[in-house]
């Protein structure tokens, strides 16, 4: 494996290489076939959702050429000079192409002055001038600049299309990759592609053998263990309020990221519910986990007294929402066993 970032090597180099933005892709796609090409574009969504590279994939579809494509950090280049610099370079003509592309990425991060002499170009800009903003925060950008654009929004990729990006890499690197551990990068990567190829670059960085195993995912990643992950879920299942407190205190001490350890809570009690009310997802929910994981989850879900419910999927999502924003990062949990296992349920 060479050194070259995954996100850098493994970056889309055209529309088909673009993963979960198809709602932006298709339009982009007809509206450059019909000839029509919009002087300002906006693209807004969390980050590693592929924004830039929309970006300049729309540019080489237009036909600019490397030399007359700009790209802008807003975070670091945000005044009213560095707007007025632009507003002159944006006059002067292509090299050798028909358009010059403007990349303004974190376009929220301008001050409101730089803003303001942006606006003037965008209201009347040069034929040839093509911009694209890329903002994180929708919300801090003024309305003036927002009605002079062509929005599109980009999703978080759903954990399906991560976990098939991350097989597929891993495999084009070398690896064959065990589908548990696959799913345990994606959830890491959190809705971004960037991210979840950062973990598994870490992980391939880390390991000697040609196989990437879900143990060498918790132990190089300090994610937290699925034995942890479960034993929650089983002092859930046996009401045993010590078990969960416990295993939340390991958690504590292992240093462990809650809002990923709810997240792969809430996953496994969701797939208890589903297995129970509808046996046919069974093979789907087979294909997540290893063999001793699903059994461990179809157990559970066919206990008779059934006391892995939807009362406790509630509890969970609610400590899950709460963690992020939490003065103890394990309080919301050890909040949803008291009240759910202790006497205060």
């Amino acid at each position: 494996m060479t050194d070259t970032a995954l996100y850098r090597k493994y970056r889309p180099q055209n529309f088909d290489d673009v993963l979960g933005q198809e709602h932006v892709t298709k339009p982009l796609r007809e509206a450059l076939r019909a000839g029509r090409i919009t002087h300002a574009y906006l693209f807004y969504g969390s980050r590693g959702t592929g924004k830039t590279s929309v970006a300049r994939i729309l540019a080489h579809e237009i036909g600019c050429a490397p030399e007359d494509i700009y790209e802008i950090d807003a975070a670091s280049n945000r005044g009213i000079d560095e707007i007025r610099e632009l507003r002159e370079g944006v006059k002067t003509i292509p090299f050798r192409s028909p358009y010059k592309v403007y990349i303004v990425d974190e376009a929220h991060m301008l001050t409101k002055e730089a803003f303001n002499a942006l606006l003037k170009t965008l209201e009347e800009p040069p034929k040839h001038a093509v911009f694209v903003l890329a903002t994180t925060e929708f919300g801090k950008l003024p309305e003036t600049i927002i009605s002079r654009c062509q929005n599109f929004i980009f999703r978080k990729p759903s954990q399906k299309i991560l976990k098939e990006s991350i097989e597929s890499i891993a495999k084009k690197e070398g690896y064959a990759i065990e589908p548990a551990a696959a799913d345990l990068i994606a959830t890491l990567g959190d809705g971004s592609f960037r991210d979840a190829q950062g973990a598994l670059q870490k992980v391939l960085h880390s390991i000697s053998k040609s196989v990437i195993t879900l143990s060498h995912v918790e132990s190089i990643t300090s994610a937290p263990s699925h034995v942890l992950v479960n034993k929650i879920i089983e002092a859930f299942g046996e009401g045993n309020i010590q078990k969960g407190l416990e295993a939340t205190q390991e958690a504590v001490l292992n240093n462990i990221d809650f809002v990923i350890f709810l997240k792969l809570i809430l996953k496994k009690v969701r797939f208890v519910l589903l297995l129970r009310y509808s046996p046919e997802t069974g093979k789907a929910v087979e294909a997540e986990f290893l063999p001793d994981e699903f059994l461990f989850i179809k157990n559970l879900s066919l206990q008779k007294e059934k006391r892995i419910n939807s009362h406790i999927l509630r509890e969970l999502l609610e400590a899950h929402m709460a963690t992020a924003r939490a003065y103890l990062p394990q309080l919301p949990l050890e909040l949803a066993l008291i009240k759910v296992l202790g006497k205060d349920g």
